[in-house]
């Protein structure tokens, strides 16, 4: 079989499996879960083979005309580089867990057939996008994971966060994909062609007329699906899908999507030094400001939420610098490890039945009921905060001494003001993260209190994948560094003392401070015993929300989300680090900063009162035109009706009065009267 035809079932396979996933999902149930785990598990064993034979050498390059347009072409293209190649076993490794931990993290959910279908699609939409070689067909790919996420993440539709939230991140991400729709047919006008490789031969020509334009224009559809500053507040709120979603939303499809797409056509963006300024600003305040919000936090689940954003923007701005490679390094560590913390966190929710960090800290005895997650998920938060050994230290730095290159004039490849704007906000972020690790991982696993619940061990198809995760997590980065080069660009990707030194530095003051106001808090909260609430009163004696831990995880989380506050009063807050840490700006980072209030003044606010005037004009002016127009006809039918009285002598005598009055009208007329 040729790699070509390899290549091509690689995507085809899981839209294989979701179509018979929905056919079957009610006649043949014993079949959904084989559809569901198989296909994708085939897929990734094809997606190696496919990078195996690719070597990281010459680009797989095939194409056939899909139809003839008349002009610009359209045409079912396949284009995999390095690039390509590892990224779709990234997604095929990532979808495959998922679809495991899913059959027992669900087991018990009747939407459970249409669920595993749907995440089918969403793979093979995200695989569809790696391979082609058609900005087109891409788009197709494109288009279909962000109506894959609006029914994904409405998953549990009962509850409103979970409606609102899937109609908020259609919309927010379908705001970015009108300018990226523009961006995209203007860069073919340009190069007069959908091919990615015609595309980056225009450019390299310099045939781009408009590059900053078309840059920006593809930026924004970047910014949406990406969830980058500002357009990235629909992605916290997209926790109110099932946690598995949530794992290969921000592990391995639709947000990684972003940063691949930028990857592939880094040469456009590069032709246009104000589009890669632009580039690094937003990556810039992406980074900073996710890592304040993520520190100030109650949902387990948002905060890593916010630390997806972030840890995009750090791959944002390795593109801002003009190194793909340091962005596509840092996005396959970056996968492995959300991947581990979203799956664990779900462990986690379960066991405790809350998603409240405030409730776990009052629970004593937590990591020792979920022994799998407390390692794993310690595993993948060392990786997340760039502490070596691990992934996340190695893909992180080379971002950092990419910026630090091209600040420093090393390299000329993008502005200087971009690698100094990177360089910086990537250090501070470096702060932030671990803050927020460590905060996540002292409240979860060292709360005192009551004794955590024990419901037994959680099933085996959830454990597994956290440890198959787990390896990746500790060794991708230490492992690939030196030989994911020649795959990629072949500039170096290892770490240089300087941003080594710096970032493993501040990542270090960050965990100690934050362990160190942990310890302050912990002992001004144990003085105070926790107020009764809404949850308390309803018996729940830790101050959770949730739910019932002996069921199924799946209703614990929908549970859980569908009743969770962060209302839990200051004294529940007081053994938070993250309010000491950031003082008064604690409650403007835990609504992230306001920024959805800005969007309801600006947009939200005028597009319905703009609503209601079309509807009062529709109502009071349109329907008074359209009721006036029936209702004199209505009044002239009424007036003729009462002239129809069945009275044959008033018809003769009003025969004989016009007879009357027609021949004195004739008279008259007749002698000029």
């Amino acid at each position: 079989m040729t790699t070509t035809t390899l290549a091509v079932l690689v995507p085809l396979l899981p839209f294989l499996g979701a179509a018979a996933g929905l056919l079957l999902g009610r006649t043949a149930p014993g079949f959904v879960r084989p559809l569901a785990v198989l296909p994708t598990l085939v897929s990734l064993v094809l997606a190696v083979l496919v990078a195996v034979r690719q070597g990281g050498g010459q680009a797989i390059d095939a194409a056939t005309e899909l139809t003839p347009t008349g002009s610009v072409p359209i045409e079912l293209a396949l284009y995999i580089d390095g690039f390509a190649a590892l990224v779709a076993i990234l997604v095929g490794v990532v979808a495959t867990c998922v679809q495991i931990y899913s059959t027992g993290y669900l087991r018990d959910d009747p939407r459970y057939p249409s669920y595993a279908a749907l995440v089918s699609l969403f793979t093979s939409a995200m695989l569809l996008v790696v391979y082609s070689g058609d900005l087109i067909v891409l788009l197709v790919g494109w288009e279909i994971m962000g109506i894959c996420s609006y029914f994904l993440v409405g998953h549990y539709w009962e509850t409103p966060e979970a409606r609102a939230a899937s109609i908020k991140a259609f919309l927010v991400t379908k705001l970015g994909d009108v300018p990226f729709l523009i961006g995209l047919f203007a860069l073919a006008t340009d190069a007069g062609s959908f091919r990615i490789t015609k595309v980056l031969g225009t450019v390299a020509s310099g045939g781009l007329d408009h590059p900053t334009v078309i840059a920006l224009l593809l930026l924004a559809g970047v910014a949406g699906k990406s969830a980058q500053f500002p357009l990235h507040t629909w992605l916290p709120d997209a926790m109110a899908g099932p946690t598995p979603v949530s794992a290969l939303i921000h592990a391995a499809t639709m947000v990684a999507a972003g940063v691949y797409f930028i990857a592939r056509l880094l040469p456009v963006f590069e032709a246009s030094r104000a589009a890669m300024v632009v580039l690094a600003v937003m990556a810039a305040v992406t980074m900073v400001g996710s890592g304040l919000a993520a520190l100030a936090q109650d949902d387990i689940k948002r905060v890593l939420a916010y630390s997806t954003i972030g840890q995009l923007g750090y791959m944002t701005g390795a593109l801002a610098v003009g190194d793909r490679g340091a962005a596509v390094f840092h996005l396959l560590s970056h996968g492995a490890f959300k991947a581990l913390l979203f799956l664990a966190a779900g462990v986690i929710i379960h066991a405790a039945g809350t998603n409240s960090l405030a409730a776990m800290s009052r629970m004593r005895g937590l990591r020792d009921r979920v022994p799998d997650a407390y390692w794993t998920m310690t595993v993948a938060l060392l990786a997340l905060a760039a502490i070596p050994p691990f992934s996340g230290f190695f893909s992180k730095e080379s971002v950092l001494g990419a910026a630090e290159h091209v600040a420093t004039g090393h390299t000329g490849q993008a502005p200087g003001a971009a690698g100094w704007i990177t360089l910086v906000a990537g250090l501070l972020t470096a702060v932030l993260t671990a803050a927020y690790a460590m905060r996540l991982w002292l409240l979860a696993f060292h709360g005192r209190g009551a004794e955590a619940p024990d419901h037994g061990r959680q099933p085996l198809t959830m454990t597994v994948v956290l440890w198959v995760l787990a390896v990746p997590s500790l060794a991708l980065g230490g492992l690939a560094y030196r030989s994911l080069p020649d795959w990629f660009d072949g500039r170096d990707l290892t770490p240089t003392l300087t941003t080594s030194v710096l970032g493993t530095g501040l990542a270090l003051v960050g965990g100690i401070v934050t362990y160190a106001a942990w310890r302050h808090t912990t002992a001004l909260a144990s003085r105070v015993p926790l107020p009764l609430s809404a949850s308390l009163e309803r018996g729940h004696p830790h101050g959770a929300v949730a739910a019932h831990p002996e069921g199924d995880a799946g209703l614990v989380e929908a549970e859980a989300i569908a009743g969770h506050s962060p209302a839990y009063g200051g004294v529940a807050y007081a053994a938070d680090p993250g309010r000491l840490l950031l003082g008064p700006l604690h409650r403007h980072a835990a609504v992230g900063f306001h920024l959805d209030a800005v969007y309801a003044a600006l947009f939200v606010r005028p597009v319905q009162a703009g609503a209601s005037l079309v509807r009062f004009l529709d109502r009071e002016v349109v329907e008074t035109y359209v009721r006036g127009a029936g209702a004199l006809p209505r009044l002239l039918g009424a007036a003729v009706r009462r002239a129809q009285t069945g009275n044959v002598q008033t018809y003769v005598s009003a025969l004989l009065a016009g007879t009357v009055v027609l021949a004195v009208a004739v008279l008259l007329v007749a002698t000029g009267a």
